[in-house]
């Protein structure tokens, strides 16, 4: 995952750095900073997708208007980082109580050759029953990661079916009108996850 702490610290950094020229740009006073993710609002990436769900209902980010999106890319054979994040929103639905309701976990395989429909349907929703697993053609994942600035790379192993993938990771968290608004970085907690949702929801 070397390449993809490098990657995933380079966007971190882009877009801190882009949210923080936008702000100059407008002059507005520098206030303080209330989320623990990075503030990304403004960022012209991560604008839609047309994806298949685990239920086989074609599925776009307009779908879940109205609350707070939770997405991230993986893939079920990873071996730490997908299920530890996945781990991590089941906690974090949990504190958030009722408000839970008003959140939606999306997650988008990197993997379609061998994360079936039904692979989805079994995987995603063990987390946590409202979890959506989606997934696409090869080429419509390839174009969706484009749209997120997503780096991904296939590893071969011992066999053609036994290999993995160098991702990106870390979380795209939507407000409900539907703009991104935070980049939460691989491993940052529940607490700070319940925390950034709150305050979208507020």
């Amino acid at each position: 995952m070397a390449k993809a702490a490098i990657f995933n610290q380079f966007v971190k950094l882009l877009f801190t750095g882009l949210a923080i020229t936008s702000l100059c740009c407008c002059n507005q006073p520098q206030a303080a900073q209330p989320f623990k993710s990075a503030d990304v609002t403004g960022i012209d990436s991560g604008k839609n997708f047309r994806l298949t769900d685990h239920l086989g209902k074609q599925r776009t980010l307009s779908d879940f208007k109205g609350k707070v999106v939770v997405l991230f890319f993986g893939y079920t054979h990873c071996p730490e980082a997908c299920p530890n994040t996945l781990v991590e929103l089941a906690r974090a639905m949990k504190q958030l109580g009722s408000d839970a309701d008003k959140v939606q976990v999306l997650f988008i395989t990197l993997d379609p050759e061998r994360d079936t429909q039904a692979l989805l349907a079994q995987f995603v929703p063990s987390f946590n029953p409202k979890f959506i697993g989606l997934y696409g053609t090869p080429a419509q994942i390839t174009e969706t990661a484009k749209e997120y600035h997503l780096f991904f790379s296939k590893q071969p192993g011992n066999s053609p079916d036994n290999y993995t993938l160098d991702h990106s990771v870390g979380t795209y968290i939507y407000d409900p009108s539907g703009k991104l608004r935070l980049h939460s970085a691989y491993g940052q907690g529940v607490d700070a996850l319940v925390h950034d949702i709150k305050l979208l929801l507020n």
